[in-house]
């Protein structure tokens, strides 16, 4: 039995960025259709107007059963014709995610269309004729070209942050870049010349620029370059250390593709962003300098030569400029450290590859792995958007699948979070492509109709505007007056007054004019000055003497404590250097075990939603099991109800029956005693009495009225049947026509042989002739009555109710005595013969019941119950 998947435990809300009060835009598509090349000569897309394509079905085409054509008409954004220009595109589609960019606003451009469409060419452009990204980058760098950082000001982290570095890190970063190769190169910006592969490129003349942009901040680019190929994600930039041993990736005859040795992994941020963990982010400070880095990363890229395209991409590229941008502090000198300072945006440029069909690119090998993983993701692309709009428009909670497909994964936050969405559909106008474009456009049709909440603008860091140019103002007005005085700089004057406090200390030097031969003061006075100076001088020149030789003994010292200390933080940092690498053995290690874990979690989340299917399913089968279980429940509620009700009745027909049975039974003990009173008044006749005449049998009211006994009425033995009740006669077909003289006369009767549910119906009295020998061989009929009951059922059932009997006998002679005699020697078996019949119980033990639908008519069940004698 497998174990239960563990659940994850509740995310942490983190606080995200208020929405601009909920308000949506649509995303933006646009549609551009690509020259028919030469060879083909069927065109089956045309441009209707400036938002309009009709698509045209192809000669032979025949779309509707009646045979004829077929043609839609679908609406975009704009819809860009043969006669648009790069510039056009890019005014309308990417100049204002630029501006976005600029003021802190995420943006998605992507192209999407079939092979051979013109995606790339959109992208990249040709010589002479920029693409969208070329005029991207010239539009950024042209916009911050004098507000840009210093490089290694800013600085990316390994959880797609982004950090400030004070002036000693930036400077000592730079000095490690200048000690190692770079992907960019070490050439200055003034003198760096774009390679002539891409100068056309990147040489855009209509330069334009944001306006209205903010001053006082400082930005600073950075760039990444992707591709997501048979679903996983390589880093286009990485630098793969050359192995002696093995072969290298890029030998000629043995593997003209690059192919890097491992695949990135998708990691979400503390913003709940998606990002590639260890991809590689240069910062850039030129239009030539990035798109320098873009070249080479596109030379690694995947293509093939395909019977559609000569050069077919084979893998979705990712082309992302990140810009980070900090506030000046109040003297408009440095940038601020704070990290909520910063703000970062992005903008990602997307180059889908082309869906294609193999039986018309005749892919083999790999090439068909490519084509399938390609069409793939796309679907799942698709799938997301589907699922989206159904959301958007039915308020449905229905799970988007982005984890299906590292392209909808990585682009996650896009659709869920905030920022603009355009997307340019770029179709092949021939003929061939019909059914590929017409697919397309329903794609893109559908797409129209997702909307993404719409990107805030960047908050206010609240100090005063316009510092850095008033500080870039103070300091030429300070030169400037510093020229027009003419002296010199402040390092020069504190020079000058050192020398000049120096000469002072010298004794004056007093006249030397001579104006008598005879003069002898002047000279000796002169002599003692200068000699006075002389040792001032050589005093001077002792001290300084000893000066130098202590301040060179201080700086012996203190190379010495430097070069310990070096030595020390020399041993530091070696030992820093080994925790370094081990840790970077260790984080190699975990990135491997995160990669294997997270495996491990989309196995097991596609498990968990299998299982939920089945949990859905089982809950369903458990709820219609419960429906029928109260079903069930109710049922048996009334059929108890209704047995109740049954046992009601029964329980009162009971009652009226025993109350029956109990006043049968007191005229039968009733009649017992009389017989037994008769015989012995005629054993006492034949005693007393010799006379051969049987004494009068005296009445049964004159023998009961001495002993308080009510009277008893005697026995009807007629019909009841006068009246208006009707009675079914039953007499079995065998019956023996008797010469009796009473004979039972029902007039309103049915006679009948087998009775019938037919003849039950219409009477409500049952009467049954049954004829049998007697003990003494003597022929009896018995007429048994019963009444006529309608069952639950819908049929009749009858219950016997009296049993006449009709007998002949011999008349008295000399064999009565003997009869009686016997009779006398056998009081009890005369006793229990008399009592057998005058017994309700036995009479009715015989019953006889019509059930509705039976195949035989009606149903005979005898319930004989024998009667227990007494020994």
């Amino acid at each position: 039995m497998m174990k239960p998947a563990r659940t994850k435990p509740p995310r942490r809300a983190l606080a995200k960025k208020p929405s601009n009060n909920g308000q949506k835009d649509p995303v933006g598509v646009y549609c551009r259709v690509r020259p028919l090349s030469p060879s083909d000569q069927e065109c089956c897309i045309e441009v209707i107007n400036e938002t309009t394509v009709q698509l045209h079905p192809p000669d032979g085409c025949k779309v509707n059963k009646n045979g004829e054509y077929k043609e839609t008409q679908y609406s975009f954004k704009q819809v860009f014709g043969t006669h648009h220009t790069q510039k056009d595109l890019f005014d309308v589609v990417a100049k204002l995610l630029v501006e976005d960019l600029i003021r802190g606003k995420n943006g998605l451009l992507f192209t999407y269309g079939v092979t051979g469409s013109g995606k790339t060419y959109t992208m990249t452009g040709s010589p002479g004729q920029g693409g969208l990204l070329p005029r991207c980058l010239h539009m950024i760098f042209n916009s911050i070209r004098d507000l840009q950082a210093k490089r290694y000001v800013f600085k990316t982290d390994d959880k797609n942050g982004i950090e400030v570095q004070n002036m000693v890190e930036a400077l000592l970063d730079r000095q490690k870049r200048d000690a190692q190769p770079q992907i960019v190169p070490k050439t200055p910006l003034s003198r760096q010349k774009p390679e002539p592969e891409f100068a056309d490129m990147i040489n855009i003349e209509d330069g334009c620029k944001v306006e209205d942009i903010d001053e006082d901040s400082v930005y600073s680019v950075f760039v990444s370059y992707i591709e997501i190929y048979n679903n996983y994600i390589y880093d286009l930039l990485e630098e793969v250390p050359i192995d002696p041993i093995k072969p290298k990736w890029n030998t000629p005859g043995k593997n003209a593709e690059f192919i890097p040795p491992q695949s990135k992994i998708l990691r979400e941020d503390q913003n709940h962003n998606m990002y590639v963990a260890g991809c590689t982010e240069v910062e850039v400070k030129t239009t030539e300098e990035a798109f320098d880095v873009f070249w080479k990363g596109q030379k690694r890229r995947r293509i093939a030569n395909t019977q559609l395209n000569r050069e077919s991409s084979r893998s979705h590229s990712v082309f992302m400029l990140k810009l980070a941008q900090a506030p000046l502090d109040a003297d408009g000198e440095n940038v601020l450290q704070e990290k909520e300072q910063i703000t970062v945006s992005q903008l990602s440029l997307v180059d889908l590859a082309g869906s294609e069909r193999t039986n018309r690119t005749k892919a083999e090998g790999s090439r068909l792995r490519e084509a399938g993983n390609i069409n793939q993701s796309l679907m799942t692309l698709r799938t997301c958007i589907e699922a989206l709009r159904e959301n958007q428009m039915c308020g449905t909670n229905k799970m988007v699948p982005y984890r299906d497909s590292k392209l909808t994964h990585l682009f996650k936050n896009y659709f869920d979070g905030e920022g603009k969405v355009r997307m340019i559909v770029c179709v092949n106008p021939k003929a061939d492509d019909h059914e590929e474009s017409l697919q397309v456009m329903r794609f893109a049709e559908m797409t129209q109709e997702v909307e993404v909440a719409r990107p805030v603008d960047k908050p206010i860091c609240g100090l005063t505007p316009g510092r850095r140019y008033r500080n870039q103002a103070f300091k030429e007005e300070l030169t400037r007056r510093l020229e027009e005085r003419g002296g010199p700089v402040i390092g020069e004057s504190e020079e000058q007054t050192a020398i000049e406090l120096l000469f002072q200390s010298f004794p004056p030097i007093p006249s030397c004019e001579l104006l008598d031969a005879n003069d002898n003061q002047t000279l000796p006075q002169l002599i003692e000055a200068l000699e006075k100076r002389r040792r001032i001088r050589q005093m001077m020149s002792e001290e300084f003497t000893k000066s130098v030789t202590s301040f060179r003994s201080m700086l012996q010292d203190f190379n010495g404590v430097v070069a310990a200390k070096e030595n020390i933080a020399q041993g530091k940092v070696t030992e820093k250097e080994r925790t370094i690498i081990s840790q970077k053995s260790e984080i190699e290690r975990l990135e491997k075990k995160v990669k294997t874990l997270e495996y491990k979690i989309d196995i097991l989340e596609k498990t968990t939603s299998i299982y939920e299917g089945e949990k859905r399913n089982l809950q369903q089968d458990l709820e219609s099991q419960q429906q029928k279980l109260q079903r069930q429940l109710s049922d048996k509620r009334r059929l108890e109800a209704r047995l109740q009700g049954m046992a009601s009745e029964n329980a009162m027909k009971w009652e009226k029956e025993c109350e029956r049975r109990v006043a049968a039974k007191q005229l039968e003990m009733q009649n017992k005693l009389w017989v037994k009173d008769e015989k012995l008044k005629q054993l006492k006749a034949i005693v007393t009495d010799s006379k051969s005449e049987r004494p009068e049998r005296p009445s049964r009211e004159k023998d009961r009225e001495p002993k308080n006994v009510p009277p008893v009425h005697s026995r009807h033995r007629r019909s009841h049947s006068a009246g208006a009740e009707r009675w079914v006669d039953h007499k079995p077909s065998g019956s023996v026509e008797t010469e009796m003289i009473m004979q039972p006369h029902v007039p309103n009767s049915i006679k009948v042989s087998v009775a019938s549910e037919k003849a039950l119906s219409k009477c409500d009295k049952y009467m049954l002739t049954h004829q049998q020998l007697a003990s003494d061989g003597e022929m009896e009929t018995k007429i048994i009555k019963g009444d006529v009951y309608r069952t639950r059922g819908g049929g009749q059932s009858v219950q016997f109710t009296d049993v006449e009997t009709l007998r002949q006998e011999s008349p008295p002679g000399s064999s009565s005595r003997k009869r009686r005699s016997a009779e006398l020697n056998q009081p009890q078996q005369v006793n229990n013969t008399d009592s057998e019949w005058t017994d309700v119980e036995t009479r009715c033990s015989v019953a006889m019941e019509m059930k509705a639908g039976s195949n035989f008519g009606p149903g005979y069940q005898h319930h004989a119950i024998p009667k227990r004698r007494k020994p």
